[in-house]
């Protein structure tokens, strides 16, 4: 085989197969090709193993002695386990391929399964895996930013991302303008939003956006349309 994961090759792939010459042939072919592979017999030893959490992909057998492979998968996704998992089978029907999709395998294959099948389904996992990483590093990283604000820096990102300006957001928190300006800028700098349109989308994910300007109602009193 001469086909490289690129950026992926590191990826640790888990095999779980109640087959030893099963889980020596894929385990040889996935390293062939630079992959990271543990193997195990059941998914119990799977469960207790360090790998996890590590684990860009899952391929597992649906029918694994006592134990049945759909059964496991729904109890990942029950658990909220984000592991790309390939079913293979040597028993395989059309029912059970739509069960195991609708359950959100990446692929299903039927044994005996073809080597450059198995390793684009490999990729692609590796790939959703990936994916779902860094997304959770960019809401790790995004909940730490919020939770620097002060309490009063949140009321005004809540504020800024209804709609109001500076102005509107001093009266409705009994401020002076400048001091909104001020708690506006270090809201800003800790939250390192570069426009207003990405505090929007920040604090869109977060759910801490206010109601929109128009919707506040009674909530918000409206400066006097005139100052001396």
């Amino acid at each position: 085989m001469t086909e490289k994961p690129g950026d992926s090759r590191q990826s640790l792939i888990c095999v779980v197969d109640d087959d030893e010459d099963v889980r020596s042939s894929i385990s040889s072919l996935l390293r062939s090709v630079g992959y990271r592979v543990k193997t195990f017999a059941g998914p119990q030893d799977f469960l207790a193993s360090d790998a996890v959490d590590d684990a860009s992909c899952l391929i597992l057998d649906i029918r694994l002695g006592e134990a049945d492979g759909l059964e496991f998968q729904q109890e990942l996704v029950a658990a909220d386990t984000p592991i790309p998992i390939i079913l293979i089978s040597g028993h395989g029907d059309i029912p059970m391929t739509v069960r195991a999709m609708k359950a959100g395998a990446v692929n299903f294959l039927p044994k005996p399964f073809d080597e450059a099948a198995l390793l684009v389904g490999v990729r692609e996992a590796v790939s959703r895996a990936q994916q779902k990483r860094s997304e959770a590093d960019r809401d790790h990283s995004l909940r730490m930013h919020y939770e620097s604000l002060t309490s009063r820096e949140r009321e005004v990102m809540g504020l800024v991302t209804a709609g109001l300006m500076n102005k509107q957001i001093a009266w409705q928190l009994s401020l002076s303008e400048i001091t909104v300006k001020i708690h506006r800028g270090n809201m800003m700098r800790k939250m390192q939003a570069k426009s207003l349109a990405e505090l929007v989308r920040m604090a869109d994910a977060l759910g801490v956006r206010a109601a929109p300007a128009a919707k506040l109602d009674g909530r918000r009193r409206e400066p006097p349309s005139s100052q001396h």
